[in-house]
């Protein structure tokens, strides 16, 4: 099936993009610099009212008693300080199912259009979480301080709800007044441990806050607090963009355009209930908040947020990566089409062996449509709209029994398919008819090791990569590998020997694996707290329908690999072609010494 030829010149794409990508790289904007400095930031006093509030409120669950109470002290103060101040009620989903919670926004009217917003939530999953309520201290001091001044663009102080999950601000988002130049949510802000990076630029889709916002901030905390901000690597941005499951509060913002990030010493992990607290931190990092509020009201326009990576101190923007992404599918793409073609043309029936490529899919999207059914009949009831950190995630009996429950479901259907097709996967098959008569096959008999079923194979593969790719280029070139590799378990007319198959299958499904243990690491979780995030990102909407529906699709595939590869082997290898001439290494074949006369003239 597979033409080395064809395959090799589609690498010739691969190269010409490579190039364009190295001529599409693009220089940083430098951070902005603050007119004033900082020092009207009292970290003592921010310090003191951290731990007042800890105090006196231990436990404040999402819309609970004391997070209502806590609303009123904020909206208070903010009064005092002089801000309009506005209060807004709402229902939303919490980690304790649906609650009423509030968001107060105290409001610095400006000289010129634009707002700079800073958030910070007063909620904690944990009981007793002082470092929790540090970006509410902050913001307290921060309204103190920014109130006996006077600011180019408007200023608006938010408190919010629902940190798991980002409702509280989600809906601030939604409400809030254009045009917003920047919004810098306040998370630990005085923890002693510190993890990099922390400034957080993720959202829930592949947009990322512009560079010029991320420096300014970067550039305060370096020269307040002498500490890096630090970067995420290359293959941790790559992951991110793939799958956009950002879950701090700045997530949200993106979808309305606005560039946001999140600022906190635990980075995008949510603080313990014991974690300890530093006075040098709340003042160092409140300073570097306030430096870089007033460098941004006072600067340049700050860009929307856009989607690009980092990487050397350059810029490498997506459009970059789509191209070269569609570049290393090439070569596969090709190749397939071009055997494809060929199957057909020897009489294979390619898409009769794609029908049963996606009928390997069935299960795995059976689970999406019953989870989606889960969640319309009140069985998952707790789903917040965003990823849960796994120090606040529990693995009660009923998410336990659902685990199983699709467990179990996964495994029937996995079944049922395997014995509706095992007359295929085996090669006995009724020929099919055409205008009456049988048609025969010219090729070897039509089973899961046959050019038709590689055919069908990789037919389902690449158009499944493609629709990745349509929709997120980044989440496509986790396919990449698996493509080059799995057409060379397939493709060749020679095929590879059993041992050289699987660690070519298990190299396609490395990036896989590589980004869901990324995203275990970075949220805290185990396997099984994994698979139910996974469960409540679906049916809280966090993960779109659609590319659950393409990931089983993938599934299935890689199990029609994996069978095909059991066929593949119980083929018995061809025979070496017996030598019927024998002589020496340049020896042409009778006639060729001798044997016929010259036909020049002697």
């Amino acid at each position: 099936m597979l033409d080395p030829r064809i395959y090799r010149t589609g690498l010739i794409v691969v190269a010409l993009a490579v190039i364009v990508v190295a001529f599409s790289l693009g220089n940083q904007q430098s951070p902005l610099n603050a007119n004033l400095v900082p020092d009207a930031f009292n970290g003592s006093t921010a310090y003191a009212t951290m731990g007042n509030l800890a105090a006196q409120y231990p436990l404040r669950r999402p819309g609970s008693d004391a997070d209502n109470q806590i609303a009123d002290d904020v909206a208070s103060a903010l009064r005092q300080d002089g801000l309009q101040v506005q209060r807004t009620a709402f229902s939303a989903q919490t980690i304790d199912g649906p609650r009423m919670i509030q968001t107060v926004t105290g409001t610095l009217a400006g000289l010129t259009p634009g707002s700079i917003v800073i958030v910070a939530h007063r909620d904690s999953a944990h009981l007793g979480a002082a470092s929790d309520l540090s970006g509410t201290a902050v913001l307290l001091e921060l309204a103190q301080v920014l109130s006996s001044q006077s600011q180019q663009r408007s200023i608006v102080l938010a408190s919010t709800s629902s940190s798991i999950g980002a409702a509280g601000a989600a809906q601030l988002a939604r409400n809030l007044p254009q045009p917003v130049d920047a919004v810098i949510v306040l998370g630990d802000m005085a923890g002693s441990v510190v993890r990099t990076p922390v400034v957080v630029p993720w959202s829930d889709s592949t947009l990322v806050a512009p560079p010029l916002l991320r420096n300014t901030i970067a550039s305060a905390i370096q020269q307040q607090t002498t500490m890096s901000a630090g970067e995420e690597s290359i293959g941790g941005q790559f992951l991110h963009l793939a799958f956009p499951l950002a879950a701090s509060e700045q997530r949200p913002f993106a979808a309305s355009g606005e560039p946001a990030v999140l600022v906190s010493t635990s980075g995008s992990r949510v603080p313990s209930s014991g974690e300890k607290t530093s006075e040098y931190q709340i003042a160092g990092f409140g300073r570097a908040v306030l430096q870089s509020v007033s460098a941004l009201e006072s600067g340049t326009s700050v860009p929307a947020p856009s989607s690009y990576m980092l990487w050397s101190g350059k810029v490498i923007p997506s459009w970059a990566v789509r191209l070269l992404v569609l570049a290393l599918m090439a070569p596969v793409l090709i190749a397939t089409i071009d055997g494809v073609a060929r199957a057909r043309r020897r009489g294979h029936r390619v898409g009769r062996w794609a029908l049963w490529v996606l009928a390997w899919c069935l299960p795995f999207a059976l689970a999406v449509l019953v989870v989606l059914g889960l969640r319309l009949i009140g069985a998952i009831n707790i789903a917040p709209p965003g990823p849960i950190d796994g120090s606040v995630l529990t693995l009660g009996g009923r998410a336990a029994a659902i685990l199983v429950g699709l467990g179990i479901l996964i495994l029937l259907g996995l079944i049922g398919v395997w014995w509706g097709g095992r007359r295929m996967w085996s090669g006995n098959v009724a020929p099919e008819a055409t205008n009456g008569h049988a048609r025969r096959r010219q090729s070897a008999p039509d089973d899961a090791a046959s050019p038709g079923a590689a055919g069908g194979l990789m037919l389902v593969l690449c158009l499944v990569t493609l629709a990745l790719w349509l929709g997120n280029p980044f989440a496509a070139a986790l396919m990449v590998v698996g493509l080059h590799c799995w057409l060379w378990i397939v493709g060749p007319e020679n095929r590879l020997r059993a041992p050289w198959a699987v660690l070519l299958l298990l190299a396609g499904l490395v990036p896989g694996v590589l980004a869901a243990l990324y995203y275990m690491t970075a949220l805290g979780l185990g396997l099984a707290p994994a698979a139910w995030n996974a469960v409540l990102m679906l049916a809280g909407g966090d993960y779109s329908v659609m590319a659950a529906l393409e990931w089983s699709i993938v599934l299935g595939c890689v199990i029609s690999l994996a069978l095909m590869m059991v066929r593949i082997a119980r083929q018995p290898r061809p025979a070496d072609a017996p030598v019927t001439i024998r002589g020496p290494v340049t020896y042409a074949g009778p006639g060729s010494i001798g044997s016929t006369q010259s036909t020049l003239r002697r």
